[in-house]
Formats: C-alpha cells, sequence, structure tokens
C-alpha cells in the first residue's frame, strides 16, 4: 500500500486553503503536469473512473495524480522520485506537507 501525504496550509496561522485557480496558474508553469477533471484507473479486471480536479505529473511512462481536494493537495507515494517533487511544491505553495 501507498503512502498519501498532504500538502497544506493548515498548521500555519494565517490558514489560507489552497485554492483551484492558484493551483492552475501553478502547474500550468510546469511543463510536465497536466490537468484533468477525471482520474482513469485500469486494474487487470475493471476500469474505474474518479471526478475531481488533479494535475498529473508524467514521470517516465507513468503519469501520477496530484489531486486538489478540500484545498489541500494529496499524493500517494509509489515512487521515491514523487518525494522532491511534493517538496518541491509544497515549498512553492508556501506550505507543509503532512502524512494523510
Amino acid at each position: 500500500m501507498n503512502q498519501r501525504f498532504r500538502i497544506t496550509r493548515s498548521m500555519q496561522e494565517a490558514e489560507q486553503s489552497i485554492s483551484l485557480e492558484e493551483c492552475k496558474q501553478y502547474f500550468a508553469s510546469k511543463p510536465d503536469f497536466t490537468y484533468s477533471q477525471v482520474l482513469t484507473v485500469k486494474g487487470p479486471e475493471s476500469t474505474m473512473s474518479i471526478e475531481g480536479d488533479f494535475f498529473m505529473w508524467k514521470l517516465l511512462n507513468v503519469e501520477i495524480p496530484f489531486r486538489l481536494y478540500m484545498g489541500d493537495i494529496y499524493v500517494a507515494i509509489s515512487n521515491e522520485a514523487i518525494v522532491p517533487k511534493m517538496i518541491e511544491i509544497a515549498t512553492d505553495l508556501q506550505a507543509d506537507v503532512v502524512e494523510g
């Protein structure tokens, strides 16, 4: 099972959630990210689609979803390369990283 992390500003004194517009502007400046309103997960016997605000990071031949949900960005650590990218995003957005 993958460990899940949250990029959040909830621990800061002047708490301000991360907005969709802020994310769209930020990730648009990153050439290896694309925005999607649907995440499609294909398994051996079925396919599942999840609606939401996803910023898909292209890592080699895999897309890693960073999901904006209720003012925080969530990501599952399925590859070690995700950790520095997650920290970079949190730093750029002046946010913290917490497990969960």
